[in-house]
């Protein structure tokens, strides 16, 4: 890795439908004279975004007084937030079409300060009403009857001057359609986003996710089976054995019906007898990895708490090399990462952790010369590794030399480490593209010695020019074509598709060539996974396993925006 700058609810209320029938009784007989059925129209709501679940939309606030909130809600995801001010009541209003000659019944469900509920330009007796305010949802009612002429109403909601702000969430003006209609049914959810582990103790984690335009509830499910509901976007699943590995999933409900699932993610509850849970979590079936920098090229500068949620595995990169041979330590730098401390530092690595984050300590990179090469290297290599570990709490190790390795001493070094810090550990790679050319190469060789503790190898794609596909034919970098047919030579080669990652820049400034734009990555990874997308290359077989895509760095990833943890991150978790 180069460390040099780089060149909504809607309410319907059905009338009874009337008939009428004549009956005359002569000569002891009952006839029926006449049967005649005539039907009323359902009545609607004729009020646009009544739960606010469409902003400010069909409504007009006075001066700047109103906006809505995610919390609290009385149903759905949005509530209107106004708030007096100066001579300005906070008042919010919006014209409906009506029937003449109608009753409507208007009513809303209003918190906080003083709110009034009213209507005017009815044609007739205008109303309204009001409650000096509530600490939970109170729900306003009245109602009226339009003139003889009267096709629009003013209804409307206002606080109070000098008051606190008041909320009002599913207001309904329910009557006969005016002409306007009403606002259409919810339709089903999207699935939620951002699904992460929080704090797991011996017999429960718990959960949280993003909200969801036009959900009601959500259903969180444990290794595919259905574990408990919530009407916000947090839950805890309870009930756990202690120190066990579940999956979660969940899904967003309203009225229309339940969504698809979101992407997959891996908690562990704590051992049983006290004690910390496993540093973080087990790494999710599709992973996004980003090498953070602890260092100033350019890039935007970080705190780990900076990187966005879309990363899975964070890379700190780098341990740097000691006068012992093999051994590391490593260095904060508070003075290029504007005075990052090293308490800020650790409880980041805690809080990412505790988000069902992998932190791990990234050995090498363009400039790194660690050199493990011999026993008494491997094995100080392992100690120093889990000395950082035990320091800093990092969940594992990624090997970035890029400066030659040894297969001999480095797998012994892995074991050695993997031994002292047991199955939790998160082991990555990054060769080059040169690396993994050939099981005959010593990261190849790595590798495969590793198979059974190796969590993944994400090869550089790029800073490389053509290199030959598992078809034996050239490609050249910055193509769909380069990273599945490069990306084959491994999946044929004998690791599991789930240890198999795309490297690549973040932004043409993350490295000297071979950036390629996210829907490239996004193209590659459905080839791979589906069989989809594909150049001119396409796999004999579908690999959907893989396990996902890495990025130098957050940093080159922040300074273009975040663009390709956008659109990258997403696509990886929404993998089958």
């Amino acid at each position: 890795m180069d460390r040099s700058p780089a060149p909504s609810r809607r309410r319907r209320r059905t009338r009874p439908v009337l008939g009428s029938a004549v009956a005359v009784v002569a000569a002891g007989a009952l006839t029926l004279t006449g049967l005649v059925t005539s039907a009323e129209a359902a009545d609607v709501n004729v009020a646009r975004n009544a739960g606010f679940e469409s902003g400010l939309a069909n409504w007009t606030c006075s001066g700047n007084s109103g906006a809505t909130v995610s919390s609290p809600v009385h149903g759905g995801t949005s509530a209107l937030k106004a708030t007096p001010a100066g001579q300005d009541n906070a008042k919010c209003s919006q014209t409906v079409a009506v029937k003449p000659n109608s009753t409507y019944q208007l009513s809303s469900w209003v918190q906080g300060g003083y709110a009034y509920l009213g209507a005017s330009g009815t044609g007739t007796t205008d109303v309204s009403t009001w409650t000096p305010g509530s600490t939970g949802w109170t729900q306003l009612r009245t109602s009226f009857t339009t003139g003889a002429n009267t096709t629009s109403v003013t209804v409307y909601t206002h606080g109070w001057y000098g008051q606190a702000a008041y909320l009002v969430d599913d207001f309904s003006v329910t009557g006969p359609d005016g002409g306007g209609g009403t606002d259409p049914g919810p339709s089903i959810p999207g699935a939620p986003a951002g699904l992460a582990v929080g704090t797991a103790t011996t017999s429960s984690i718990n959960l949280s996710w993003n909200a969801v335009s036009g959900a009601t509830g959500y259903t969180v499910y444990k290794d595919g089976v259905k574990a408990t509901t919530s009407t916000g976007a947090s839950a805890t699943v309870t009930g756990l054995a202690a120190d066990t590995a579940y999956q979660f999933a969940v899904t967003a409900t309203n009225a229309a019906g339940e969504s698809v699932k979101s992407a997959t993610v891996s908690g562990r509850t704590a051992k049983s007898g006290g004690g910390e849970p496993n540093p973080g979590t087990s790494v999710p079936k599709h992973a996004v990895t980003g090498y953070w920098q602890n260092f100033n090229n350019g890039a935007t500068v970080q705190k780990l708490s900076d990187v966005p949620a879309n990363y899975d595995i964070i890379a700190v990169s780098f341990a740097d090399a000691t006068a012992t041979p093999g051994a590391v330590t490593f260095n904060l730098d508070t003075a290029g990462l504007n005075g990052y401390t090293v308490a800020q530092f650790k409880a980041d690595i805690k809080a990412k952790q505790a988000a069902g984050k992998n932190v791990i300590i990234s050995v090498g990179g363009e400039k790194g010369s660690v050199s493990v090469n011999s026993d008494a290297s491997a094995a100080n290599f392992a100690n120093s590794v889990y000395a950082l570990i035990q320091e800093y709490g990092f969940n594992g190790v990624d090997i970035d030399l890029e400066n030659g390795l040894n297969s001999t001493y480095m797998t012994k070094a892995l074991r050695s480490l993997s031994q002292k810090a047991g199955s939790g550990l998160v082991i990555t790679m990054a060769p080059q593209t040169i690396d993994m050319q050939s099981t005959a190469g010593e990261y190849f060789k790595t590798a495969l010695n590793i198979k059974d503790i190796l969590t993944v190898v994400n090869m550089q794609y790029y800073n490389s020019g053509s290199m030959l596909g598992c078809d034996g034919k050239v490609y050249s970098q910055g193509s769909v074509d380069f990273l599945t047919a490069l990306a084959c030579i491994q999946l044929e080669g004998g690791l599991d598709p789930s240890q198999v990652g795309l490297g690549v820049p973040a932004s043409t400034r993350g490295a000297g060539s071979g950036y390629v734009a996210p829907s490239v990555v996004n193209a590659a990874l459905d080839c791979l996974a589906k069989g989809t997308n594909c150049g001119s290359f396409k796999p004999s077989k579908t690999y959907p396993g893989l396990r996902g895509a890495m990025t130098w760095s957050t940093n080159w990833d922040a300074t273009a925006g975040n663009a390709w943890s956008n659109a990258v991150g997403p696509h990886v978790h929404g993998l089958p």
